[in-house]
This record gives structure tokens, C-alpha cells and sequence, in this order.
């Protein structure tokens, strides 16, 4: 093999190989992982933000979210450190504020409000956290998934322990807050979206909408609003009655803006967006790349902009997708060793279905939570050629357990092949579709009108902050969610 490396991989993978499983998909528009790049101060989302969950292409919501977050900044308690807003492109329910004074907002959680005062709740809450400068008495290094890498809750503490270069990377510094900070946040965001004429009150009933997705969905598996913003029984109280005080001070009646609100998220994307990458009965589908390859049974998965992971569900092995480059097979192959910093690697070109490809054997050395150096881990890695385009698909086991996940590692690349399939190749995301109630009509009959499957009623009344069993007024506006 050449020795010369492929840059992409030497600084790419010290960065994102373990990144934790957050966002939605492996972006067709990646190519490589570029390096860290400097800390962002000021108006700009951090690059590192958005190589972990993408940018939403919506430029009437960003002007939307940038015209309220300017309008709330002004009125704050320390104007000079609210900085921007940014909706970032992922379907998980949450925002945060990273220490820089840059609010987010996903996709997802702007799909799940229901009028403008619940927005404006949220967003004051945010940017509570930069003007009480939470996050600047907190910052550590951190990771993404606000301060526990998702990879040490479903791989074993040996196989986690290869993500601290990554979490040392990217110190964002999105921290779980404490109850105190919650409660302070709270307070702020009632007092800033009551002073740009918000009802705050919504502030509280969108935690119940929280609260509702998260029992629905189980265990979270990925950042979510409460799982950095910690939830209590009285949080929702608490909030009432600070907004009531709100009420009485103003003098008036606040808005709350639902039927502005919902046309203006008229058509935005909802959930996964299958074009990126999707799971189907344990197969990888990529229509956009148009490649495909097999999940383990019962493996966890997530999809980001960046790579696909798959962790076998003890935590005891990890399979990581990652784009690679345009270099030679040679030089990639080289690089990917001594990224891994592989001790006697066993490197063997071969074929998988029509791909060029070199499989890569060894042992991870480095130093053990012991503080020593020795074998860290076990890999059986792969780089393989579609084209110009070369993927490195990683496989990595406790050390001496190659025996037991290697042939999981093997069976995953040998499936790697192109997707031809066109019911997979054709496959749209979903939106969101605001839709007129008639009289009379509950939720659940108004959904079953436009076509929704009774199986999803409970999803869309959390979507809608409704029951399923409740009346609906002739012309009023809900949503449904279809192609």
C-alpha cells in the first residue's frame, strides 16, 4: 500500500468516527468529513452543529425564527450575548443554546408546535440560558448529545472509551441543565415572550406535549427536549402561574397565533427523510447514493449527516458507515489503519458484489482505562470503491472478542450492494399538511377523512397538542402528515 495518507480520513476520523447517534441521515451531499474547524462566535451556526444534524433549506421559517429571536434578543437582559437562531434539518424534538449565544431549533420540534406562542415560550427559554450565561458556567468539553456521548449507554465502556478524541473535538458544550437553571430558564422565557406580546401560558401546555411524545416513544434513544432540559412535577404549575402574573402586568391579552402559525409550516418535512438513508426489516437503504446493506438483528441504528452506526444492543461491538473520500483504494486503506492506530494490521484487496474493496484485520492500540497503553479494541474494518466515491465501513469489538463479532462485521459488508430496487428507490419523505376541520368533528374522525391509519391517530393528536377525542369547530385548522 502507499504510504502517503488521504487527508480526508487523517483529519476526518479523529473527529467523527464515534461522534454520538444524533441526528437523522447520511447526507447524499457529504463527501468527507472535513476537520474541526475554530470555535464560531457571533451570527453563524457552528460547522460542527450542522455536520451533525444539516441545515434546514427553509428560508421563510429561518426568516421567521431570525425576525422573533432579533425581537426577543432586543428586550433580553443582556442583548449583546443573544447572537442567532438557526433551524438545524433533524426530526427529533429539541432545542438548545450553545454558549456562544446561538439558539437551535430542529425540524422536529417546530413540526410539534401549535401556535406561535408556544415557539415563543421555547425560544425565551433558550435564550434564558445565554443571558442567565448557563451554559458559560457549565462548558466542558462535551459532546453534541448535550453532555453524554450516546455511545456510552449502548456499547460497553471499552468499545465508548475510542469516542473521547471526538467528545475532546468537539466541546460544544450543550450541558443537561439542573432544576435551578430550568426553573431560572422558565421564568426568563416567560418574561421575554410576554414582552414581545406572546401568551406564555403555551410555554406550559407544549410541555405536556413533551411529555406525551416521550412516553409514546418509550426509552428515548436520541437527544430530545427533556432529556437536556430536565422535566419535574411541577415544572407545568410553575409555569402557569408565572404566566398569569405575565397576563395581569400586561394588561391585556397576549397572543397566541395558531392558525398564522400552522400555514406558515405548511409542507415541512416530518420524521425521517427516507431520500437520506432509512431502516426497513434490518436492511440500510440509501436511495440517494443508491447503495444498500443488512443491519444486524436487534442492533441499534442512527442515521446522521455525517456516518451510519450500528451497535450490537449489549454495547459489546460497533459498525460505523462513513464517507471517505475520493483517494485511491491504496491510500484510503492506509489512512483508515493508522487512524485506527491498528497494531500489525492484515490488510487483503477483494470484491463485494462488483465493488473493489480491502478488508482490514487488527487490534486497536492505545491507552486503556487503566491509563496504560495496550489493545483497546478489535476491528475488522472495510474500504470500499462505488465509482469515485470510496466508503469505509468500520467494524470495532472488545479486545480478543473478534471471534464472536467478526462474522456480524463480515456478513454487513458482503451485503453492501447497489440499490436497484425502484419501491426503495422512490421512497419521499413525509410533511406536514394543514388541513379545515367541519363542525362537529372529533380529532380521530377528522384524521380518518384525510386518510390517516387509526395506528397513527395517537402520534397525530401529540402532533396537533389534542386528543383524539376531541371537537373540532367548522374551519378549524390541524394537522395531517403525508407524502
Amino acid at each position: 500500500m502507499s504510504t502517503l495518507l488521504s487527508h480526508s480520513l487523517r483529519t476526518g476520523l479523529t473527529l467523527t468516527l464515534l461522534l454520538p447517534l444524533a441526528g437523522s441521515r447520511l447526507a447524499a451531499t457529504e463527501s468527507v468529513v472535513l476537520p474541526a474547524p475554530p470555535p464560531v462566535q457571533g451570527a453563524q451556526p457552528d460547522p460542527q452543529v450542522i455536520a451533525q444534524f444539516g441545515l434546514l433549506n427553509n428560508t421563510g421559517l429561518q426568516s421567521y425564527i431570525d425576525n422573533k429571536g432579533m425581537q426577543m434578543g432586543r428586550i433580553s437582559d443582556r442583548p449583546a450575548d443573544v447572537k442567532g437562531f438557526t433551524i438545524v434539518d433533524s426530526p427529533i424534538i429539541n432545542a438548545f443554546a450553545t454558549p456562544d449565544g446561538h439558539v437551535y431549533f430542529t425540524r422536529g420540534i417546530m413540526a410539534h408546535f401549535n401556535n406561535e406562542a408556544q415557539f415563543s415560550g421555547v425560544l425565551g427559554h433558550e435564550i434564558g440560558h445565554i443571558t442567565a450565561r448557563h451554559g458559560q458556567k457549565q462548558q466542558t468539553r462535551s459532546t453534541i448529545a448535550n453532555g453524554a456521548l450516546l455511545l456510552g449507554s449502548i456499547l460497553s465502556r471499552r468499545v465508548a472509551s475510542i469516542a473521547e478524541p471526538a467528545s475532546q473535538v468537539v466541546g460544544l458544550g450543550l450541558l443537561k441543565y439542573g432544576r435551578d437553571d430550568e426553573n431560572e430558564s422558565d421564568k426568563l422565557g416567560v418574561k421575554y415572550s410576554s414582552k414581545i406580546g406572546y401568551d406564555p401560558a403555551s410555554m406550559a401546555d407544549f410541555f405536556l406535549t413533551l411529555q406525551r411524545t416521550e412516553q409514546s416513544s418509550g426509552a428515548a434513544t436520541v437527544p430530545t427536549f427533556l432529556s437536556s432540559h430536565p422535566n419535574s412535577a411541577d415544572r407545568y404549575t410553575n409555569v402557569k402561574k408565572l404566566a398569569q402574573q405575565a397576563e395581569q402586568q400586561a394588561g391585556r391579552q397576549l397572543a397566541v397565533n395558531r392558525d398564522q402559525y400552522l400555514r406558515m409550516i405548511e409542507g415541512l418535512p416530518y420524521g425521517d427523510n427516507p431520500r437520506e438513508g432509512y431502516v426497513e426489516n434490518s436492511v440500510f437503504y440509501h436511495p440517494d447514493l443508491k447503495f444498500q446493506f443488512p443491519v444486524p438483528q436487534g442492533w441499534k441504528s442512527q442515521n446522521s449527516p455525517s456516518q451510519f452506526q450500528m451497535a450490537e444492543p449489549n454495547g459489546k461491538a460497533v459498525i460505523i458507515l462513513l464517507p471517505a473520500g475520493n483517494k485511491s483504494l491504496d491510500e484510503t486503506a492506509q489512512a483508515l489503519v493508522q487512524q485506527l492506530k491498528l497494531q500489525n494490521p492484515q490488510a487483503t484487496r477483494t470484491t463485494i458484489n462488483n465493488f473493489p474493496a480491502i478488508a482490514i484485520q487488527g487490534d486497536q492500540v492505545g491507552q486503556n482505562q487503566s491509563g496504560q497503553q495496550g489493545i483497546t479494541a478489535s476491528s475488522l474494518s472495510y474500504v470500499i470503491q462505488d465509482g469515485q466515491t470510496l466508503y469505509a465501513l468500520v467494524g470495532l469489538c472488545g479486545p480478543g472478542t473478534l471471534n464472536t463479532y467478526g462474522g456480524a462485521f463480515q456478513n454487513v459488508a458482503q451485503g453492501f450492494r447497489r440499490l436497484t430496487d425502484a419501491n426503495k428507490l422512490n421512497r419521499q419523505p413525509e410533511k406536514v399538511r394543514i388541513k379545515t376541520a367541519k363542525a362537529g368533528q372529533t380529532l380521530a374522525q377528522a384524521l380518518a377523512a384525510n386518510g390517516i391509519p387509526a395506528k397513527r391517530y395517537e402520534e397525530l393528536a401529540i402532533l396537533n397538542g389534542m386528543k383524539t377525542t376531541d371537537k373540532m369547530t367548522a374551519g378549524m385548522l390541524f394537522k395531517v402528515v403525508g407524502k
